[in-house]
C-alpha cells in the first residue's frame, strides 16, 4: 500500500503529465577535462553479443501495449521482451516532448539561473563540452543534439535517476528519439522517428520493431555539479531553458522520490535484495561483466580501484552535487555527491579528506580524471562509460550484477 506521500506524488505526476501533452503551449519568446577518447567509447562499454534480428524469438504471445498499434507504425511482431512487462507512464507518444531544436547559452548567462550545487549532465566530444541541466531534462527526458559535429542524444529517466548519452548515428542514418509514454521496470522506453523502433534507455537495446536485438553506442556522460562543470570547462556552453515550452524549470516534480525507504513508482518487476531498491549506484559494464558501486561506498572511500571484465578501472567521488529528486526545488536537494569512472592505466588511487592522489607519484587528481598537481600534472585518464541508477531498476535488467564490496 502506498504511503500518503506516494498518493501526493501520484496526483502531482498526473498533473505534470497532463501538462506535457503535445498541445502544451510554447513559451512566448523562445531563444537563446578533457577526455582522451573523443569518439564514442565503444571499447569502454562494448555491446554484448546479440543475435540477428531474424533470430530474435518473442518471449511470449502477449499482445502489444494497449493503444500502441494505433500510435506507432512499429513492427510489433518483432520484439525481444514480454509486452506484459510494459506499463503506461501516463502520457501518450511524445506526451513528454523531447527537445529537437536545442539552443545554448554561455557559462556566464547560465550562472544567472543554475545554482552551483545543481546537477548537470556533462558530455564532451573532441574537446568541446556541453552541460545539460537536470532542471530541464527532468521535464523533457530527451535532447536530440549535435555536439561538435557529432549527432548525440542526451536522455534522463527521472524514475530511475539514469542519465545516458547515445550516438544518434546508427545504421547509416541519423536517428531522432522521442518518448513512447511507456515504461519497462520503471525505465523510459524511447523510440526513433525513422523506424519507430522502441529502445530501452537504461541499456540502449532495441526491444521492439526493426532494430530489435541491436544496441546503441554510448558516449561517456557524467552527472556532476554545475560548479564543477564551469570550473573545468570555462569555455563550454549550456542547454538553454528557452526550449519553446512552458515548464517550471528548477522545480522537481518528483519531490521526495529518492528517499531510501520509499518504494519505486510504476515498477512491476521483482526486487533484488542485494541492496535497498532506491539505493543510488554507479554501474560499469565491461567485457560481459557488470558491477554496481553504491554511493554510500563511493562517498566513504572517495576513490575505488577495481577490475571489471579484465580491465583495471578507478572510480572517483566528490561532494557538492544536489539530488535532483529530493526537494521541491532542485537546488535545495540534499548533497549526494558525484561519481565518475576511468581506466586506471596501471595506477592505484586513494582519497583522504576529499583529496584524490595516485599511489605511484602522489599527484593530485580531480573528478574529471585530470592530474592537477604533482609529477603527472596535465595528464588525463580515459573515461569509462558509467551510468547512475536506482538499484531496483538496474537489477531488474541485469540481475547478475556484482555489487562492489571494499
Amino acid at each position: 500500500m502506498f504511503s500518503l506521500r506516494w498518493i501526493i506524488i501520484s496526483l502531482t505526476l498526473s498533473i505534470i503529465l497532463a501538462a506535457c501533452t503535445p498541445a502544451a503551449s510554447p513559451a512566448e519568446s523562445p531563444a537563446e577535462t578533457n577526455v582522451l577518447e573523443a569518439e564514442p567509447v565503444v571499447e569502454a562499454s562494448p555491446a554484448p553479443p546479440t543475435e540477428e534480428v531474424s533470430e530474435v524469438e518473442p518471449p511470449d504471445n502477449a499482445p502489444p501495449p494497449q493503444g500502441a498499434e494505433s500510435q506507432f507504425s512499429t513492427d510489433f511482431s518483432k520484439h525481444s521482451i514480454s509486452y506484459s512487462d510494459v506499463l503506461s507512464g501516463g502520457p501518450p507518444k511524445d506526451g513528454i516532448p523531447a527537445i529537437d531544436e536545442p539552443t545554448y547559452v554561455s557559462i556566464e548567462e547560465a550562472n544567472e539561473w543554475i545554482a552551483d550545487v545543481e546537477p548537470i549532465v556533462a558530455v564532451e566530444v573532441d574537446g568541446v563540452a556541453r552541460a545539460y541541466p537536470l532542471q530541464i531534462l527532468t521535464w523533457h527526458e530527451i535532447v536530440n543534439d549535435v555536439l561538435n559535429e557529432k549527432a548525440v542524444s542526451v536522455s534522463f529517466c527521472p524514475l530511475c535517476n539514469t542519465a545516458i548519452a547515445f550516438d544518434r548515428e546508427f545504421d547509416g542514418q541519423i536517428l531522432d528519439f522521442g518518448t513512447t509514454g511507456r515504461l519497462r521496470y520503471s525505465n523510459l522506453i524511447m523510440y526513433d522517428r525513422q523506424t519507430e523502433t522502441w529502445w530501452q534507455q537504461a541499456t540502449g537495446d532495441g526491444i521492439v520493431g526493426e532494430y530489435t536485438g541491436e544496441q546503441l553506442t554510448f558516449y561517456p556522460a557524467a552527472m556532476i555539479s554545475w560548479a564543477d562543470f564551469k570550473s573545468q570547462y570555462p569555455d563550454g556552453d549550456v542547454l538553454s531553458k528557452n526550449t519553446g515550452f512552458n515548464r517550471n524549470y528548477g522545480q522537481n516534480p518528483y519531490a521526495g522520490y529518492d528517499d531510501i525507504s520509499q518504494k519505486p513508482f510504476l515498477f512491476d518487476g521483482e526486487y533484488n535484495d542485494k541492496l535497498p531498491p532506491m539505493a543510488r549506484v554507479l554501474t560499469v559494464e565491461l567485457n560481459g561483466e557488470t558491477v554496481a558501486y553504491t554511493y554510500t561506498t563511493l562517498e566513504k572511500m572517495g576513490a575505488v580501484n577495481d577490475e571489471v571484465g579484465g580491465e583495471s578501472i578507478v572510480l572517483f567521488w566528490t561532494e557538492g552535487t544536489a539530488s535532483a529528486l529530493d526537494s521541491g526545488l532542485i537546488e535545495a536537494g540534499r548533497d549526494v555527491g558525484a561519481a565518475v569512472a576511468y581506466a586506471s592505466q596501471g595506477q592505484n588511487f586513494t582519497s583522504e579528506g576529499g583529496i584524490i592522489k595516485d599511489n605511484e607519484t602522489g599527484s593530485t587528481w580531480n573528478i574529471f580524471g585530470e592530474a592537477v598537481e604533482g609529477e603527472l600534472k596535465g595528464e588525463k585518464l580515459s573515461p569509462v562509460v558509467a551510468v547512475n541508477h536506482f538499484w531496483f531498476s538496474w537489477a531488474a535488467f541485469k540481475p547478475e550484477t556484482r555489487v562492489y564490496q571494499p
